[in-house]
């Protein structure tokens, strides 16, 4: 199993209270988390794109962030968690140049995920009197097997669809090397996986909160996925899970960092916005909240295998649930409201205990795809 780092510019209320500067901090603070997983031997950082998501996510320009980050790193694979290619958010064309500009600037390293944005209100901004969120479904379903054809063919042979289209034309830059960066999609139920899979993509699996969970999904992927029909020039046999995770030098402190960490906040967020998503029982109206975390609900959710957290041991054994689970990649969802040195000393310990026990590919090679195209 590999690792990764997920990043996507939370600024909680109660930080730009206090700090007019606290955006700026914010989103410089997760390029350093990202620097610092390069050096601690993580394989992947991924970088959301959002709009409209007050405190929840502030990346939206990701693309300028990972290009800034494709210079000031030397192994780690960046990629777009996601960008979105509906054509009312973000021309396919456009989508198709950014990606192969970011993977001359990063030689190799850029992963492409994609998805259909977070919620009606993310969606609505872009798309308005929309009643049916499964309607950007149709329109992603109509654009992604066409960038592979703008980043291979030598002339685009032009499109014409329903939601957008275009005339023949060539198109720049062509990918780095001899194919074109791994493709994702970041799924949200089960039959998301599968379809996926069936398109030869890898799959961002945001959703999956236990590793109960994951197993059910993952047996959905992997039988899929045999019979797959890629879209792009390989197939993405790969399932990316993220968990929020704390790494201290002791369980006690680690308990502690996650009490002081406001999750209650950035859980309550995800269901404001994620309206998508099945709302578990318990999980209040906005801008209701939460009940803070104490040191009970932390040990709980430990139990429950809802976060990884604890000492170096401890969060071995916890990731190595996931390993057995199936997932071939685990992504840490940081930062959570932890001060940047707390996040920091979980990133670096990760590196330098966890990671080295689980991760049996240390090189890294660009892509074990695209290396034999």
């Amino acid at each position: 199993m590999e690792f990764g780092l997920f990043v996507q510019g939370y600024v909680p209320a109660a930080r730009s209270a206090v700090d007019p500067m606290a955006e700026h901090k914010a989103l410089m603070e997760e390029t350093k988390y990202v620097i610092q997983a390069d050096k601690s031997g993580f394989k992947y950082a991924w970088a959301s794109e959002h709009h409209f998501l007050e405190e929840y996510s502030h990346l939206s320009a990701n693309e300028v962030f990972l290009g800034y980050l494709a210079h000031a790193t030397e192994r780690i694979h960046l990629g777009s968690g996601i960008f979105n290619p509906l054509a009312q958010v973000n021309h396919p064309v456009k989508v198709a140049e950014k990606v192969a500009m970011l993977d001359h600037l990063s030689e190799g390293r850029f992963e492409f995920g994609s998805g259909r944005g977070a919620g009606s209100h993310e969606i609505l901004g872009f798309i308005p009197g929309v009643t049916d969120m499964n309607y950007t479904k149709e329109i992603w379903e109509e654009t992604i097997a066409e960038f592979p054809k703008m980043w291979l063919q030598e002339e685009y042979p032009g499109f014409q669809g329903k939601h957008w289209s275009l005339p023949p034309r060539k198109i720049f830059p062509k990918p780095y090397g001899k194919s074109h960066p791994a493709m994702w999609y970041a799924a949200g139920s089960p039959p998301s996986y599968a379809m996926a899979a069936r398109k030869g993509l890898g799959v961002l699996g945001f959703s999956v909160q236990k590793v109960s969970d994951m197993e059910w999904v993952l047996e959905q992927y992997k039988t899929a996925i045999q019979e797959a029909e890629p879209i792009g020039d390989f197939v993405n046999d790969n399932v990316m899970v993220t968990s929020t995770a704390i790494c201290a030098p002791t369980h006690d402190e680690a308990v502690r960092i996650a009490v002081e960490g406001g999750l209650n906040r950035l859980q309550s967020l995800v269901f404001r916005y994620h309206d998508t998503f099945p709302r578990p029982e318990g999980i209040p109206e906005w801008p209701e909240l939460l009940p803070e975390y104490n040191a009970e609900i932390i040990e709980l959710l430990i139990a429950e295998e809802l976060m990884i957290c604890g000492d170096p041991d401890e969060v071995t054994a916890q990731c190595k649930r996931w390993e057995q689970a199936g997932a071939d990649q685990l992504s840490f969802g940081l930062p959570i409201g932890v001060p940047f040195e707390d996040t920091m000393q979980t990133i670096r310990l990760i590196g330098e205990h966890v990671i080295p026990r689980i991760d049996t590919d240390p090189v890294h090679r660009t892509s074990r795809f695209r290396a034999a195209s």
